[in-house]
């Protein structure tokens, strides 16, 4: 007769294997993460040996017709919307195989229930880590142009300019400015954030997400030398959006792990608007399209001229300060760029 507390301990192993195995080709193929594929073939391989003295026992006492769990499936089961399901769904049933493998191990001579508790908790770390990645779908994907507002850059008042640039094709406003008191600053995000939702155009607050909260904004960009992308997340929760500006690839990863909804890129050209001493260039651009799964934002002396160059990297949106609100017509400018970016759509 099979024993069934070798046939649990089988099952179980087996389910945990399996699901380490689909968050390790997460990280390896999606994420483009050594570090993380390292982590989860070290957990793997230790729940291997902290089980090995039974493995072989169990397997002989395998029986796969006479398992009624087989024929118990629900609907959910059987389909996962996105890659957001399929992980999540991954962990949980990692965790719960671990705990059903360290609580029935406690009946056996040795025991490997301490070892499993041990990878569990490490399972908690890493999920918790993975979670961070797996940002919702939500409507950034279809930003083409990105308009930052900044008042002393506008030939026009600042908030007719932002209109202009919305009925010229911006997908997408941020308010940019850094010298602002906080009373103010709450007062013209307001403002903007009621002309974008007018126009059912997406508005985001630079730096400051407790702004971006109180306005009502979609979300908020940070630079790197702000307050970091995972801990703006547990002001703002899932319902908004996060963008990190990046200017080499292990920031762009780093984005991604710390919870970002897309990724400024550049500079790729010199601005006047923004003097930097860095310039990634377009080269950085076309690894970020290559190697980095979220959208990406190319920024940095972009004008109608040079826009084909962003479309060779492989870059579908870009973000303009004084390309269109340093003009007489800014409409006129961001229409002039949008069909640049997108000709013929």
């Amino acid at each position: 007769m099979p024993n069934p507390l070798l046939r649990l301990i089988d099952a179980n192993a087996n389910r945990a294997r399996e699901a380490l195995r689909v968050l390790e080709d997460y990280a390896r193929f999606i994420l483009n993460r050594d570090d993380l594929c390292h982590e989860l073939k070290s957990l793997r391989h230790d729940l291997t040996t902290a089980l090995r003295p039974f493995l072989a026992d169990a397997i002989v006492h395998r029986d796969t017709p006479g398992d009624v769990g087989t024929t118990v499936t629900t609907t959910a089961e059987q389909s996962r919307d996105d890659l957001n399901h399929i992980v999540t769904a991954a962990g949980k049933r990692l965790g719960e195989a671990l705990r059903s493998l360290e609580e029935y191990a406690k009946t056996l001579t040795p025991s490997p229930a301490s070892a499993i508790e041990a990878i569990r908790y490490r399972l908690y770390d890493l999920e918790q880590r993975l979670a961070l990645t797996l940002r919702p779908q939500n409507a950034f994907g279809s930003v083409r142009l990105y308009v930052l507002i900044t008042e002393s850059l506008c030939r026009r008042p600042w908030l007719e300019a932002a209109e202009q640039a919305i009925l010229g094709g911006a997908d997408c406003l941020q308010l940019r400015e850094k010298n602002l008191d906080g009373g103010e600053l709450l007062g013209r995000a307001r403002q903007l954030v009621s002309l974008c939702k007018r126009h059912h155009v997406l508005c985001l607050i630079n730096d400051r997400p407790d702004i971006a909260l109180l306005s009502g904004a979609d979300g908020v960009h940070l630079g790197q030398e702000d307050l970091p992308a995972r801990d703006a997340r547990k002001l703002l929760g899932n319902s908004h959006l996060i963008g990190v500006s990046t200017h080499n690839l292990d920031q762009a990863r780093q984005a991604v792990l710390d919870g970002a909804d897309y990724i400024g890129v550049g500079p790729v050209f010199p601005s006047a608007t923004k003097p930097r001493d860095i310039l990634p260039g377009p080269a950085y651009a076309a690894q970020v399209a290559r190697e980095i799964s979220l959208p990406a934002i190319a920024i940095g002396g972009i004008c109608a001229q040079n826009v084909d160059q962003v479309r060779a990297a492989g870059v579908r949106a870009i973000a303009v300060t004084a390309a269109v609100l340093d003009c007489e017509d800014p409409r006129a400018a961001a229409m002039e760029l949008k069909n640049a970016l997108a000709p013929g759509e």
